[in-house]
């Protein structure tokens, strides 16, 4: 506890593992932390029968920013993996995003325009005009039969609430498309780190002090004296003690095995969208590097509502937490000392380019 630095960064995710990087570069030093006993946050993944699995669910690297697709490049290789995901609905299979496979399988219609008249037909028929929650944002996306199988079940099981009591906003991420296109994201770059994410974050943080299984709260106040300044990538509410109430996110359980079989589902990921079957999804880790091992690990994924202790995923960005977090980014702007970054710390859904691309910004603001 005697060593002084220029940082403490305060998690070893992403967000804190590419500001770390940059510190370092300055000729700053720094500690990272984390309370985990590993680096990589959410993204990291071990080794299992030669798989690289992803602990804590799917993640596949995609942006449409050279600047940073050329930065982690920097530090791995990336493969040609494009996301495809294929929804099951009670043993009917369906394309995902929803795009002319979907519409062909569900209605078989052939070309765009038919497509097009059957979803207007059906928004008419439900009689949408200003979507108000995510129900009616989704049947004016793709109308009310694909609503009823691909997304209503599914929606309701990963967010615990009906889909009347959510807003539009979340439905909007979901690509829909007029042409024969299987890929998930419309973006310039895509692909999987070879050989796991946990490399990528290693080389990162390469020549920089580590500590795991160390929790901040423990001892927070001598932390704070270690430092000049510290780089706060934890729950903003649980920095300021909850002293406002507790900010609401989703959770996720997964059940993973490890099959003697060479190939499960054939896809890396299968969303069940029924509201009979308790997971969400099923993750075949294997087929996000092309492997050809004679075993294979899958998980499925539970979501879950979260409480204190458990691994915070989705914030809930509904009017009420929205209002809570504007509170405590109130409070965080008055720490003059600390900077709140990341998924947890801005509580915001972020795609891993998105926190990347912040946490570069962020570090170049402050280390100019």
């Amino acid at each position: 506890m005697n060593k002084h630095y220029d940082y403490l960064i305060v998690g070893a995710g992403l967000y804190g593992a590419v500001f770390a990087h940059e510190a370092k570069k300055q000729g700053k030093s720094c500690l990272v932390i984390d309370k985990k006993n590993h680096i990589a946050g959410n993204i990291y993944t071990y080794e299992c029968e030669g798989i690289n699995v992803h602990q804590y669910g799917a993640h596949i690297f995609h942006t449409n920013n050279k600047e940073v697709w050329d930065y982690v490049n920097n530090f791995t290789t990336f493969n040609r993996y494009t996301n495809s995901p294929i929804a099951n609905y009670k043993g009917e299979i369906y394309n995902m995003p929803f795009n002319m496979n979907t519409f062909n399988k569900m209605w078989g219609v052939i070309t765009p325009q038919q497509a097009k008249e059957k979803i207007d037909q059906q928004k008419k028929d439900a009689g949408i005009t200003e979507p108000k929650n995510l129900e009616e944002q989704a049947i004016s996306l793709v109308g009310t039969d694909i609503y009823e199988k691909l997304i209503n079940g599914y929606t309701q099981k990963q967010w615990g609430r009906p889909c009347k009591e959510l807003p539009s906003f979340i439905i909007k991420r979901l690509p829909v498309r007029f042409t024969y296109d299987n890929n998930y994201f419309n973006a310039l770059y895509q692909g999987i780190p070879v050989g796991g994410y946990t490399k990528l974050v290693e080389n990162m943080l390469s020549g920089i002090e580590v500590r795991l299984n160390t929790d901040y709260f423990d001892n927070k106040a001598e932390f704070d004296k270690m430092a000049d300044k510290v780089v706060y990538t934890g729950a903003i509410d649980a920095y300021f003690g909850y002293s406002l109430g507790e900010l609401q996110y989703r959770s996720v359980r997964f059940e993973t095995e490890t099959l003697d079989i060479e190939n499960y589902q054939g896809n890396a990921v299968v969303n069940y969208t029924d509201s009979e079957t308790p997971y969400t999804r099923i993750i075949e880790h294997k087929h996000f590097e092309f492997g050809t091992q004679e075993k294979t690990v899958i998980s499925r994924e539970y979501s879950a509502e979260w409480k204190k202790g458990d691994e915070p995923y989705y914030p809930v960005n509904d009017d009420k937490n929205s209002q809570l977090y504007e509170k405590y980014k109130a409070l965080a702007d008055k720490e003059t000392n600390v900077i709140f970054g990341g998924r947890l710390g801005e509580y915001k859904y972020y795609d891993m380019d998105k926190v990347i691309e912040v946490a570069l910004s962020v570090a170049k603001n402050e280390l100019n």
